[in-house]
C-alpha cells in the first residue's frame, strides 16, 4: 500500500464560510456582535479572532456602526480581516459570505446553466 493511498479527502462540503479578524478592539467588537447570531461561532486565539458562519454570514455596518459609536464601513471591515473563506460579496451597506457559491449568484453573475 502506498502511502498516498492512506490519506483521502473529504470531499462534502462544510456549509460553512467565515473570516479570521485581526485580535484588536474593532475585531472584538465584531466578534462580539457576530456571536450573538445563530449559527454562528467565534474563536477569539491569541493573535485573530475566527468567525464561522452556517450557510451565510452578513457583517451589517450600521449594526456595527452602532456598537462602535462612529462610522464603519467596507474599507473598515477590510483592514481588521485578514482571510476568508466562501463566497465573499461587498454590498454598500454590508458584507456578505456565503458557504455555497450557488447562493451568491444573483449577486456576482455566476453562470448557473448546467454543461452538456
Amino acid at each position: 500500500m502506498s502511502t498516498r493511498e492512506n490519506f483521502t479527502a473529504n470531499e462534502t462540503a462544510s456549509e460553512l464560510c467565515g473570516v479570521t479578524l485581526m485580535n484588536n478592539q474593532n475585531g472584538h467588537v465584531v466578534a462580539e456582535i457576530m456571536a450573538a447570531k445563530d449559527g454562528v461561532e467565534v474563536d477569539h486565539l491569541p493573535s485573530m479572532i475566527r468567525v464561522d458562519g452556517r450557510g451565510k454570514l452578513v457583517f451589517d455596518f450600521a449594526e456595527i456602526t452602532e456598537e462602535l459609536g462612529f462610522d464603519f464601513d467596507q474599507s473598515d471591515f477590510e483592514e481588521i480581516m485578514s482571510t476568508h473563506y466562501g463566497r465573499m460579496v461587498h454590498l454598500d451597506d454590508k458584507t456578505v459570505l456565503f458557504a455555497r457559491p450557488e447562493d451568491a449568484a444573483e449577486y456576482i453573475d455566476f453562470d448557473l446553466k448546467p454543461i452538456r
